[in-house]
């Protein structure tokens, strides 16, 4: 009885080790899959022919890019100076010492703004120039010939900067037109944490998604795109963009990516590859569509990687976020398993049937 038990634990411990061998589909196979079964599609040359560009081409749209800034207009927050030459009274009334700000007069939330004998003027949208000649003709009236000059000296335009950059102050539109690549500079991308793939420019209530990653692939340079006032900058974390890599690597673990895509080739590599002695390199597959089992069938992409000439196949398959990336075992690696698992049991077997046999004997 004893040994008809080993053997049955035997059997049907080796059966749940090795498992069964999943059928691989073709790219070309229609049969349908019941309920929501995985679907299994081999990595071949003809699969990624079929499939779209791992990197889609960036299309920016036009009203971003053929926006031009007008000449500088006044907006409410700035900080004018206006020079009165020969009369430092008007020009300079905290004292010549003073710096420029201080003297200067604040453009009010309302767009007013005002000037001694000049009164109250709206200025909101007036260019430097059209403010110069309103208060030569009003202080033209208590003065000969005023000559005067205008100048912004404090800049209440902004444009805000949220998410994963080093520096999120907001950024002053000045009369030196502030273009994307220049505040992304000055922001200072976060390399390790951001997402440069989903990038968003909010303008005029609108969202922009723009790709920085696609933009400036394959040696491109991004247009020049200028910023308005109330622009929107938003970079986000990569903490969500993830593929996880598992099984008979060298380092099994969860990969963020900052970029458009990451390959398969590439996960495996930052994984250390396959390991040399437990891994079976014709199981290499991509789980993809795990997060949402009940709802929608997942998909299972197969990569045979006996040779090494697979992981050519490898770097032209873009992953995406929330995939699963399992290598298999080797047989040699199940059978192993197998005995370390079946030595504990069959040491327990055998200690009861040893006990009772000597229960036997006492009885006796």
């Amino acid at each position: 009885m004893t040994k008809s038990l080993a053997a049955a634990l035997c059997v049907a411990m080796f059966a749940g080790c090795t498992g069964q061998q999943m059928s691989v589909r073709g790219e070309s196979d229609n049969a349908t899959v019941q309920g929501n079964e995985p679907r299994v599609v081999a990595i071949t040359p003809q699969l990624l022919a079929s499939a779209q560009p791992s990197v889609p081409a960036a299309a920016l749209p036009s009203e971003i890019v053929s926006y031009r800034p007008e000449t500088y207009r006044i907006q409410p927050g700035d900080t004018l100076l206006v020079t009165v030459w020969d009369h430092p009274e008007l020009t300079t009334p905290a004292g010549s010492q003073q710096q420029a700000v201080t003297n200067g007069r604040l453009v009010q939330p309302d767009g007013s703004f005002f000037y001694p004998y000049a009164g109250k003027i709206n200025v909101t949208g007036m260019s430097i120039e059209q403010l110069r000649s309103t208060l030569a003709n009003r202080l033209s009236k208590y003065l000969r010939d005023p000559q005067l000059d205008v100048n912004v000296v404090g800049y209440g335009s902004r444009v805000s900067v949220q998410g994963a950059f080093a520096d999120t102050t907001p950024q002053e539109i000045t009369t030196v037109p502030l273009t994307l690549a220049q505040a992304i500079g000055k922001a200072r991308i976060d390399p390790e944490q951001a997402d440069l793939s989903g990038f968003v420019l909010t303008r005029d209530q609108r969202n922009y998604p723009i790709d920085l990653d696609a933009l400036n692939r394959d040696g491109k340079t991004a247009p020049t795109i200028y910023l308005k006032p109330g622009d929107q900058l938003f970079l986000p974390f990569n903490d969500r963009k993830q593929v996880y890599v598992i099984g008979e690597v060298m380092r099994p673990q969860a990969i963020t990516f900052k970029t458009t895509d990451l390959s398969l080739t590439q996960a495996l590599g930052r994984s250390g590859g396959l390991n040399p002695v437990t891994s079976k390199g014709s199981a290499v597959y991509v789980i993809r569509g795990i997060e949402d089992l009940q709802n929608a069938q997942t998909t299972v992409y197969h990569l045979n990687a006996k040779s090494p000439a697979a992981f050519a196949l490898g770097s032209r398959f873009p992953l995406r976020a929330g995939d699963v990336v399992w290598v298999g075992p080797a047989g040699v690696t199940r059978w192993n398993r197998f005995l370390s698992q079946l030595l504990p049991l069959s040491g327990l077997i055998n200690n009861a049937a040893a006990a009772q046999y000597n229960l036997d004997r006492a009885g006796n």
